[in-house]
């Protein structure tokens, strides 16, 4: 009975058929794509869709690419175990969409790249962009394998799923749609797999309102309990989950993983015209807001449940994130195929993270590599073992890597002072400084974290390791004498027409009626400098006119 403890059941052979059908069913969906944009190969259609998206499929693919099986898994173990503290990000998704909408949007969709690393070579040097691409492939193959492996784990050890079986076949899943369809086969599969993850959860709500009595008896469950005591503002930066660390380090922890990190990039570049840009961003972020609040609630659920039979006091778990597998099969198993349904959503979730990532790397490389990163990801799987907590381990990847990237896309788009010696020099010292903290947070044993550097809050890591690279940038900048010996394009920064209280007005200078101009990029102007995806003519040269790219 649920809440009682003790051994669970395990699946039934409706919940194998809906497993296996969901799985097979966004499958199919991605290779529906592949064979409907058969009669297009160009790169531009395999990367970037044709730049024919339009903002709802999109937005519902920036959601679904980072509401990975973690969010499904580790989100609601938060709430269980700390209460709605968490909640508060989504005062950070929306300060993330609106910086990423009117500042980063109009500056990747004006200059019609495909990889985001590319505006770092076209800023800088050809070096810089190698070291920042090889930073996001690390980054990006190490968050895939904790996605592919925490989520296949915790089923593993509740469920009894082959792990290793789920892990390859995960892999082999997205490989092939990704390899046959590109960025459209990536996004509508999303979209289906958005709506298996909410499924999943309004199915573990629904029933848990049901055992206990109605939504009103849960939340007043985790109000007695303390767990809705969301609002915490100590300013300690030591502080795990505050006001301050989460809307100010979260935000900035969000745009990092939206404004430059490539699979969001190449997704809303992707559409037809700024303004769907523009507005799946914005759609997006309601898209967060659901998504977070039905995995808060699927938490909240579980403790009104077990608030009396905690299943780690019972040793019917050994980590966080087998929580709510453990609470699936303990009220759903009564339903064949319920319990299959929430596998389904865990397992869309990881297949849209991983998909995404796997589109994202061939876009910053030379070349077609979906098997090779798609191997690669399964590989790094094994590393994601030593992380700890899936949901912070996560998060600290994004902030430990994410944090030196922004800073140096932040030098690149608005201080004009800044040249290729100091960014670089910023880049570096940003990183060495957020791994310092963040691996000698995971190193040193726990006792001896207290009160010190190392306790520092993991959503810090990105804002600590942003501003010492913009700091270290432009003060090394200065000593090297800034750009007078460079000729930088002026299509590289930030314009006042691209900020919100400008752009609104904006007007064709053709066509004065013109209220608001849809800068719609040249076709001939895909890839810029990728000769693996394009016929193009090379790139243009940065010259002392004002040339569009």
């Amino acid at each position: 009975m649920a809440g009682s403890g003790g051994p669970t059941a395990t699946f039934s052979v409706w919940d194998y058929v809906v497993f296996a059908g969901m799985i097979l069913g966004a499958a199919g969906v991605g290779l529906f794509q592949a064979f409907r944009g058969r009669k297009d190969n160009s790169s531009a259609e395999f990367l970037l869709g044709g730049r024919q998206m339009t903002a709802v499929p999109v937005a519902m693919s920036l959601t679904a690419s980072f509401m990975s099986g973690i969010t499904v898994i580790g989100t609601p173990a938060e709430a269980y175990r700390y209460g709605t503290a968490f909640w508060l990000f989504a005062f950070s998704y929306t300060i993330m969409s609106s910086i990423t909408a009117e500042i980063f949007v109009p500056l990747f969709y004006r200059l019609g790249i495909t990889s985001t690393y590319e505006y770092l070579e076209l800023r800088f040097n050809k070096g810089i962009r190698v070291i920042g691409t090889s930073m996001y492939i690390v980054q990006t193959a190490l968050y895939t394998g904790m996605v592919i492996y925490a989520p296949a784990l915790a089923l593993n050890q509740i469920t009894g799923l082959d792990l290793w079986g789920v892990l390859v076949a995960t892999g082999i899943v997205c490989i092939i749609y990704c390899t046959l369809g590109g960025l459209k086969a990536v996004i509508w599969t999303d979209v289906f797999q958005m709506v298996i993850m909410l499924a999943g959860f309004v199915a573990v709500i629904a029933r848990g309102a049901v055992i206990q009595g109605g939504l009103g008896k849960i939340w007043e469950d985790n109000y007695n309990g303390g767990r809705l005591d969301a609002f915490s503002f100590d300013p300690d930066p030591l502080r795990r989950h505050s006001f301050w660390t989460i809307v100010v380090g979260g935000s900035l922890m969000w745009v990092s993983m939206y404004a430059i990190n490539q699979s969001q990039v190449q997704r809303y570049i992707s559409c037809k015209t700024m303004t769907h840009a523009k507005m799946s961003l914005y759609v997006n972020m309601v898209g967060l807001w659901i998504t977070v609040s039905l995995a808060m609630f699927s938490g909240l659920t579980m403790y009104s449940i077990y608030k009396d039979c905690d299943p780690f006091t019972n040793k019917d778990v050994g980590s966080s994130d087998q929580l709510l597998p453990y609470l699936v099969m303990d009220i759903l198993a009564e339903f064949p195929g319920l319990p299959g349904l929430f596998v389904a959503a865990a397992y869309s979730g990881t297949l849209s993270t991983v998909s995404s990532s796997i589109n994202a790397l061939v876009a910053v490389t030379v070349g077609r590599l979906c098997v090779l990163f798609g191997a690669l990801c399964i590989a790094m799987a094994a590393v994601a073992s030593l992380m700890g907590s899936i949901l912070q381990a996560a998060l600290s990847v994004f902030g430990m890597i994410s944090g030196p990237l922004l800073g140096l896309f932040l030098l690149g788009m608005f201080f004009r002072c800044a040249n290729s010696t100091g960014s670089l020099t910023g880049l570096i010292s940003g990183l060495v400084i957020t791994l310092w903290v963040g691996i000698g947070a995971q190193i040193i044993v726990r006792p001896a974290l207290a009160d010190t550097w190392y306790s520092l809050s993991y959503l810090y890591f990105c804002p600590v390791a942003m501003l010492v690279t913009v700091t270290i940038g432009l003060i090394v900048s200065a000593i090297t004498g800034g750009c007078k010996q460079e000729k930088i394009n002026p299509e590289m920064f930030v314009m006042k027409e691209d900020l919100i209280c400008f752009g609104c007005r904006r007007t064709d200078p053709e066509n004065p009626a013109t209220v608001l101009v849809e800068k719609v990029v040249p076709e001939q102007l895909y890839g810029l400098d990728n000769p693996q995806f394009t016929d193009i003519k090379p790139k243009l040269k940065d010259s002392d006119d004002t040339t569009k790219l």
